[in-house]
């Protein structure tokens, strides 16, 4: 597809993600961190970039501060390339004083953007998904086969139907029934156990959006999965786009081909973790020709003094110190003292894993300092007295939960004048 068509982007980022709490008690999904300096939100800026897709607004609502102040300090586009940007739009309350109360509302309410604006398409795209997409072969497909929408879809077990909007298509990739969250689903075409699911990925052509959305407001509607796709179906030509047939450059042979996930429980999240470790990992981070890009990091390098370290990431400026490491993954400025095991763990920055301590199948929220000899992660009962612990037994710290000790530094974070109510005496980055 020619670069030069005129699209525009909106990113759905407003996502509560209440069943990611506690990680979501003090920032929105898409502001969770993921790996070992991503948030999750980057994951399809990244793909709109790598796509030449450069106008963009993200569309944020629950506790969008530390969202806000990643895309201020992480995605600014240059200033010499005007028409190149990614905006942060709040519910503005431009015809009325509700929040955005569905996906398809939000675009509403915002509904003067695309008027002045004037794309030729526009693409509305979640933000809470793991995966790699050129979205220039889905806009190819779209306008190839004539569509007016198109969904992006890949298989799903029968089992978790309950969770996606579930397709019906014809031997063409014809939409011929969107189903949202449905509690049963036909398999799909040549499989008995899948059914095809959206991805919650969306390309309209400009006019028939704007008539879908004037059309919802009429009859007071506001999703796109619940309203106006099911209707689409009936009055305009709706297209499935296959995910598996996308390709991305630089993949290996050894990752999982089509990967994405839906990191929208703690199990999910945490498993996601663990397929980007190791040397032929499912899904490989470092991709030089379809990077997922990063907050600008000052930190110093991380430093090993000694230790055993399995399957690892260590985040930059962290410490570790005699400890031992098995497919643990630290973000940045994490400290970890003498004989301290890590297993199956996720640290989160500015966290302190005392000397002795013992710590598996676990979530560390950022700036925690876990005393000496503390064991979580071996005894369910007395982990789920103190903390959130999903059925399959992941613990979750929340942040902040164990504070810092008297005597010991907290590594320095970098100021950004917002002050933690929990620690008036130190300056930290937002959630």
């Amino acid at each position: 597809m020619p670069a030069t068509r005129n699209v525009l982007a909106f990113v759905m980022a407003g996502g509560e993600g209440s069943r990611l709490h506690p990680l979501t008690a003090n920032r929105c999904k898409p502001a969770v961190p993921f790996n070992g300096k991503h948030r999750i939100v980057d994951f399809v800026l990244s793909n709109l970039v790598n796509s030449e897709i450069y106008s963009t607004y993200l569309l944020v609502q629950y506790k969008s501060q530390s969202l806000i102040e990643h895309v201020r300090q992480t995605w600014t586009m240059a200033r010499f390339m005007p028409q190149q940007f990614i905006t942060v739009v709040p519910p503005q309350m431009r015809n009325g004083r509700e929040w955005f109360q569905g996906t398809a509302d939000a675009i509403y309410q915002n509904i003067f953007l695309i008027e002045s604006f004037k794309p030729d398409i526009v693409a509305v795209f979640g933000a809470d998904h793991i995966y790699r997409m050129d979205i220039r072969q889905m806009l190819d497909f779209h306008v190839k086969t004539g569509a007016h929408a198109t969904v992006a879809t890949l298989p799903v077990p029968l089992e978790q139907c309950g969770e996606f909007g579930i397709v019906d298509t014809d031997d063409k990739h014809r939409i011929v029934e969107f189903r949202e969250k449905p509690r049963s689903a036909r398999p799909m075409p040549g499989s008995r156990s899948h059914a095809l699911a959206s991805m919650g990925n969306y390309i309209f052509d400009t006019d028939v959006l704007l008539e879908q959305l004037h059309r919802m407001h009429e009859e007071h509607t506001s999703d796109f999965g619940k309203h106006i796709l099911p209707q689409m179906v009936k009055s305009h030509r709706l297209m499935a786009y296959d995910f598996d047939t996308n390709l991305i450059p630089g993949v290996e042979p050894y990752e999982e081909h089509g990967y994405w996930r839906d990191v929208g429980t703690i199990d999910a999240y945490f498993d996601a973790h663990f397929d980007t470790l190791g040397a032929a990992p499912r899904f490989r981070m470092t991709n030089r020709q379809w990077p997922i890009y990063a907050s600008p990091d000052q930190t110093e390098s991380a430093q090993i003094e000694n230790g055993v370290i399995n399957r690892s990431v260590v985040g930059s400026g962290s410490v570790v110190d005699g400890a031992t490491l098995d497919h643990a993954m630290l973000r940045r400025s994490v400290i970890v003292e003498r004989h301290a095991r890590l297993e199956h763990c996720i640290i989160m920055e500015r966290s302190r894993i005392g000397r002795g301590a013992q710590v598996r199948r676990a979530i560390i929220d950022q700036d925690n300092d876990v005393p000496a000899n503390v064991r979580i992660g071996y005894d369910e009962d007395e982990d789920r007295r103190r903390f959130h612990v999903t059925d399959s037994g992941i613990v979750v710290v929340p942040a902040g939960y164990f504070p810092a000790r008297a005597g010991k530094v907290q590594l320095p974070p970098k100021a950004t004048g917002i002050e933690h109510a929990a620690h008036p005496e130190r300056v930290e980055v937002p959630a």
